[in-house]
C-alpha cells in the first residue's frame, strides 16, 4: 500500500460547495482507499491505496466520485507521501530565519508548467511577495497577508495554464506529520 495526500480546492468556503469530511471519507472508502484521515474542513485527506494509478489518475477518480455524489466539480491535487516529504525539503524559503512560517504557502499544480509561462509570470508586478516553481509545486513567501497577495490560485491557473490549490505552511507540515503517524 502507498500513502497519498489529496487536496480539494474551494470546498466549504462561504457556504458554497459544502463537503462534509465524514462524507468525503466515505467516498474515499467506496473507491477502495483505506486508512483515510481528514484534516480540517478545507479538503485535506490522507489515504492508502495499492499504487496502481498515478497521481493524475487518482485525482481524476476522486474528482469524478465527488461530482457523482455532490453534482459539482472540485479540482483535486494528489501527491504520494514521499513526494510531499520531498516538497517540504525543497522549500527555498523554509530555512531562512528571517521568514516567519506564517508567511509561507504552497500551491500545488496539476501539472508542471512550461518554463516560458513561468518566465512571463516572473515579469509581473507582484509587490513584495515572492514565489519559486519547482516541478508541480509553487513555493510562496508573502511579506504581508496571503489574503492580500496577488499570488492566488486564479493567477497561477490563468498564467501557468493549470489547476491549482494552496495551503499554508502549517497545514503542509501537519499533513506530513499525520501521514507519518
Amino acid at each position: 500500500m502507498t500513502k497519498y495526500i489529496a487536496l480539494l480546492r474551494g470546498i466549504n468556503v462561504g457556504g458554497k460547495r459544502k463537503v462534509l469530511m465524514a462524507d468525503l471519507s466515505l467516498i474515499f472508502s467506496k473507491l477502495g482507499f483505506s486508512n483515510c484521515i481528514t484534516y480540517i474542513q478545507s479538503g485535506n485527506i490522507i489515504f492508502d491505496t495499492d499504487g496502481q494509478k498515478n497521481n493524475s489518475q487518482l485525482a481524476e477518480t476522486i474528482q469524478k466520485a465527488i461530482l457523482d455524489h455532490y453534482q459539482f466539480e472540485v479540482p483535486v491535487m494528489v501527491r504520494k507521501l514521499n513526494e510531499w516529504t520531498q516538497t517540504i525539503k525543497e522549500n527555498p524559503f523554509f530555512n531562512d530565519s528571517s521568514i516567519s512560517i506564517d508567511q509561507l504557502h504552497l500551491t500545488l499544480l496539476d501539472k508542471s508548467p512550461e518554463e516560458e509561462l513561468i518566465s512571463k509570470l516572473r515579469t509581473m508586478d507582484l509587490g513584495d511577495d515572492e514565489f519559486v516553481v519547482i516541478g508541480q509545486d509553487v513555493f510562496i513567501c508573502c511579506k504581508g497577508k496571503y489574503s492580500q497577495s496577488k499570488l492566488t490560485n486564479t493567477l497561477f491557473e490563468k498564467k501557468l495554464d493549470c489547476q491549482a490549490t494552496t495551503r499554508n505552511w502549517k497545514t503542509v507540515l501537519k499533513l506530513s506529520e499525520l501521514g507519518t503517524e
